[in-house]
């Protein structure tokens, strides 16, 4: 018994409990917005990541010590598979639709969570405490101050499919009847051979956005109209 409670033992122990304090405090922000990766991704990802980090540690400890001659062996090596392997989860949680790309904050925190987990693991914990804070300042603080910024943002990210690109200029008629400003305008080919439209408008001040989509849609070949913009 004394072997396996031994002093190792309860330092890794110790590292895995305050890792899954870090993480899930991060978690929690994501889980509470109804984020798609939450409370329990995050813990795992940072569980894991000191796992792995505790294994490069101390797993071959053993082997070195008992073939020192033999053995070189880089305690970085499993830790830098974390770091690029990690990609995998936080790329299952962006979304993109129309000209909005969702979930890059919470593919950051799992990112941020991986190396939480590795800098706990290898016993940097005031760092990790510092980083932990950071991060839970930017999820809660900063993204208070993100929102009152998009509140001033007037324009409307409008996503258009049409059937035939050749009433393009029958849409800019619209556009300029209900005095709007129109800019960054991308086209894109769908699998069904409609066109996507999407671009950003600038609303003046006698412009009345409902109606300018109801004439839109009003015209033949438009097949829809989409306002991205998401608060």
């Amino acid at each position: 018994m004394n072997e396996i409670f031994n002093s190792d033992f309860f330092i890794m122990s110790m590292r895995l409990l305050l890792v899954i304090v870090l993480s899930g405090l991060i978690g929690f922000e994501r889980e509470i917005n109804k984020h798609s990766a939450g409370f329990r991704t995050h813990i795992l990802v940072g569980v894991s990541s000191c796992l792995m980090m505790l294994l490069s540690l101390y797993g071959f400890e053993e082997y070195s010590d008992s073939f020192p001659e033999f053995i070189r062996f880089d305690p970085a090596r499993i830790p830098s598979y974390v770091i690029s392997g990690i990609g995998f989860l936080g790329a299952g949680t962006i979304i993109v639709t129309g000209v909005n790309v969702k979930g890059l904050t919470t593919a950051a925190s799992i990112w941020a969570v991986a190396g939480l987990g590795l800098v706990v693991g290898v016993g940097m914990i005031e760092i990790a405490i510092l980083t932990t804070v950071i991060i839970i300042f930017s999820l809660f603080f900063l993204n208070n101050v993100e929102k009152l910024i998009n509140k001033k943002d007037n324009r409307n990210y409008l996503l258009i499919t049409v059937t035939n690109i050749k009433v393009i200029d029958r849409i800019f008629s619209q556009f300029n009847d209900h005095n709007v400003e129109v800019s960054n305008i991308n086209f894109e080919k769908t699998n069904q051979e409609d066109t996507v439209i999407t671009l950003d408008l600038l609303p003046g001040k006698t412009t009345v956005i409902d109606q300018l989509y109801h004439d839109l849609l009003a015209i033949e070949h438009v097949k829809q109209v989409r306002d991205t913009k998401t608060v």
